[in-house]
């Protein structure tokens, strides 16, 4: 039920290619997620916002993160239900164009975390104030590609970088580790980039464009959304000497209108970040280093001492960085990892169902047998 004036919703990237999302379902009003929290869900409609439920979301079990669009499915109107009966039956969870995750931090867990959702450009944020991490850039990298949405790599807190990295090519430097990926090098205090980023949405294809942020704490991603934004919508906070530990001025995913078009969401500062299943996100980050295995002499070759091997060629003739190669390798791992818990948590999971549909076999057959059936 999708109406012409779609009011508020547009702030939050409603657009005719959101609407198309809508045609398979009928009946149902559009909504989408600004905040998830503990127990219930802000979403913005085109009769404002209001809150949902999570046990009222929809298909049973289905993850639900801030930027998913959602049916609402009321027993009257849309408008009625922000009387005192709300008469929300179900919210459903509309397919997704992209989603953000990682695995959950638990370290023997096959599970994955949903960040976000519906996003069309995910700015890996790092900051200039500290040594550049290149694996951490390759691994926010690989996730972003592998989301579905494009990403971009923003350098922040150019004005504090004082020679940290050890020289003034540092767009350069990172330029190695994100091939393929526009570079934006901001100040938020001096204003330098923020135009550019703030172009970056808008002029995004069909408009309505999604962007969210992805770094460590203190990385400077709440102060470059005011920036954006050009008001203190978010708090900032400041950055521990020595480790150059920031805390979570973020605690919660929040969508914030963009004025001129678009919308933005800040998220918590993340540590640490392991891959999921993301073999294209690593085709991407990492082409350079799979093109090689195609030059090796023998297909099964384990690039370790085997004659002709490509890899072991790049690095001793210096074409590849050994520590690119030791993080591609780190990143397979963990995804081998991950897969061979999936396959086991599975095997269970099949296991139990088996002996719980064994044991009422059981108790049926007694039944009949007692003669109680």
């Amino acid at each position: 039920m999708i109406s012409s004036s779609i009011g508020e919703l547009s702030l939050y990237g409603f657009s005719d290619r959101i609407a198309e999302l809508y045609r398979d379902y009928p009946g149902l009003e559009a909504a989408r997620v600004v905040r998830a929290d503990r127990s219930h869900f802000q979403v913005m409609t085109r009769a404002g916002a209001m809150f949902v439920p999570r046990a009222l979301i929809t298909p049973e079990g289905a993850q639900c993160a801030t930027g998913d669009w959602l049916g609402l499915d009321f027993e009257g109107s849309l408008e009625g239900a922000f009387g005192a009966n709300p008469g929300l039956l179900q919210a459903r969870v509309l397919p997704r164009f992209s989603q953000l995750i990682r695995k959950v931090a638990f370290a023997n867990s096959s599970e994955s975390q949903l960040l976000a959702a519906n996003i069309d450009l995910i700015a890996v944020v790092v900051p200039l104030d500290r040594t550049l991490s290149p694996g951490r850039i390759e691994r926010m990298l690989v996730a972003a590609w592998d989301s579905g949405a494009t990403p971009l790599l923003i350098l922040t807190k150019a004005d504090l970088a004082d020679g940290i990295n050890g020289n003034h090519d540092v767009v350069s430097q990172v330029m190695e580790y994100a091939a393929g990926v526009r570079v934006i090098t901001t100040s938020a205090e001096a204003g330098d980039g923020i135009e550019e980023v703030r172009q970056q949405v808008q002029d995004y294809p069909g408009g309505g464009a999604t962007l969210t942020f992805l770094g460590p704490s203190g990385a400077g991603k709440s102060t470059l959304i005011n920036a954006l934004i050009g008001a203190k919508v978010q708090d900032t906070g400041e950055v521990r000497e020595g480790d150059f530990k920031g805390k979570h001025t973020t605690t919660a995913r929040e969508l914030v209108p963009l004025p001129g078009g678009g919308v933005l969401m800040d998220t918590p500062g993340v540590r640490g970040f392991e891959v999921v299943d993301a073999a294209e996100g690593v085709a991407k980050v990492f082409g350079d280093i799979e093109e090689l295995f195609g030059l090796c002499r023998f297909a099964d070759c384990q690039h370790l001492r085997e004659p002709g091997c490509a890899v072991q060629e790049a690095l001793e003739n210096g074409l590849l960085e050994s520590r690119r190669w030791q993080s591609y390798q780190k990143m397979q791992r963990e995804m081998a990892r991950l897969a061979q818990r999936k396959d086991i948590a599975q095997s269970r999971s099949e296991s139990r169902s088996a002996g719980r549909a064994y044991r009422s076999y059981k108790k049926i057959r007694g039944r009949v047998e007692e003669g109680k059936f």
